[in-house]
């Protein structure tokens, strides 16, 4: 991959990861989790499944 892909990348993953990341912890919450480590067990997976959906859309801007 092209460095300034990368660059893309890691702008989006700032805001995609904690938007998926805020929106798991809604939605743990909203089914009532209350505990500390399922909360952050929710927004860490968000974080993991942001980085890739960060590269999809940084790929699909950048025309590759």
């Amino acid at each position: 991959m092209r460095a300034p892909l990368w660059k893309i990348v890691a702008t989006f993953y700032g805001i995609i990861g904690s938007t998926v990341a805020s929106v798991l912890v809604v939605i743990a919450l909203v089914n009532g989790v209350s505990g500390l480590w399922p909360l952050l067990g929710a927004a860490a997976v968000g974080f993991v499944i942001g980085l890739p959906v960060s590269y999809y859309v940084a790929r699909a801007m950048a025309g590759d």
